[in-house]
């Protein structure tokens, strides 16, 4: 189709990380062992919680939801990075590009929820107690993780929608590894003024509403911790905010400099690094973090562990 002297975009090209052959084959190695890992970890969280009765707390429910999140957020951006490392040209579909859009700021923006629903249930556990399982009951605890997930889906066909009705005339070519908002605008032949605000005001909203969220909880869970007498009590609430603490600020620092930053600022160099963290690594970190810096979990698998070794033996 034709508008004028103009050619409509019926598809994309993505130019990826590098240009380097050699360079291309190590990236591919690497995220292909970072992209196991997150499905291994991930996965394999979601089936520890799951076996192991003691787990089954709304912490540790709204940590199957992280983990949920993580693998299919990652399978959105990371099998197409691989095929692209490994192909001469990186093409990607018009819908199949707003698509992985769509799907990833979706649950992009459920994980933020999420973080902020984890800040909050901590803050129940260790101020309020004696009404933590009244507050955080089981219907409420699926109350919110389906209002995370129905918000995300919500605030993303606003984002995709509006992207995808701008008009794409010129170039095609996209200078990420996946289908992301700021270099998509850059390809736009529109006024993309108005998109622009409306992304600066829906993330704001997302990440900053729910960091006030987690902050505000952890100021409370601060000076309730330090009023503990107990040091094994101190011991075991620093243990397990300090693991919630350290994947937020992995996370919503890249994400920040990301989508709060002016767009006149936006370098395509920072974005690729930024986005391979929150996109790549922090998937894959989450599991880690939650596990190596908990010790229910660590009690949890050691005793499937031992389990297991029994029914061998036996």
């Amino acid at each position: 189709m034709s508008r004028g002297n103009h050619t409509t975009v019926t598809e994309f090209i993505l130019l990826g990380l590098t240009d380097s052959t050699e360079l291309q084959i190590i990236l591919f190695v690497l995220f292909l062992l970072i992209y196991t890992l997150t499905m291994i970890g991930n996965a394999g969280m979601i089936m520890l919680i799951k076996t192991d009765s003691q787990l089954h707390t709304p912490m540790y429910f709204f940590l199957t939801s992280l983990s949920l999140t993580d693998i299919v957020y990652s399978s959105t951006i990371t099998p197409k990075m691989l095929t692209d490392l490994l192909s001469e040209r990186k093409i990607i579909s018009f819908a199949g590009c707003f698509l992985q859009m769509y799907v990833f700021i979706a649950l992009i923006t459920t994980e933020c929820i999420l973080f902020g629903l984890m800040a909050y249930d901590r803050y129940v556990a260790i101020c309020n107690p004696l009404l933590y399982t009244v507050i955080m009951s089981k219907t409420v605890c699926l109350k919110m993780a389906t209002g995370a997930f129905t918000a995300g889906f919500l605030n993303s066909i606003i984002h995709t929608s509006y992207i995808s009705s701008l008009s794409f005339c010129g170039s095609n070519v996209i200078h990420h590894f996946f289908c992301d908002s700021p270099p998509i605008l850059k390809l736009s032949c529109s006024d993309t003024q108005m998109n622009e605000m409306i992304i600066f005001i829906c993330a704001g909203i997302n990440m900053l509403g729910t960091l006030l969220i987690i902050l505000t909880s952890y100021i409370y869970i601060l000076f309730s911790i330090l009023r503990l007498h107990s040091v094994d009590g101190r011991r075991k609430a620093f243990s397990t905010c300090a693991s919630h603490l350290t994947a937020i600020v992995i996370f919503y620092g890249t994400e920040i400099v990301t989508y709060l930053c002016p767009s006149s600022s936006y370098s395509p160099t920072q974005g690729k690094v930024l986005s391979v963290f929150y996109t790549v690594v922090i998937p894959m970190l989450n599991p880690l973090i939650y596990s190596l810096r908990n010790e229910e979990v660590k009690r949890a698998l050691k005793n499937v562990i031992f389990r297991k070794r029994s029914l061998i033996i036996i």
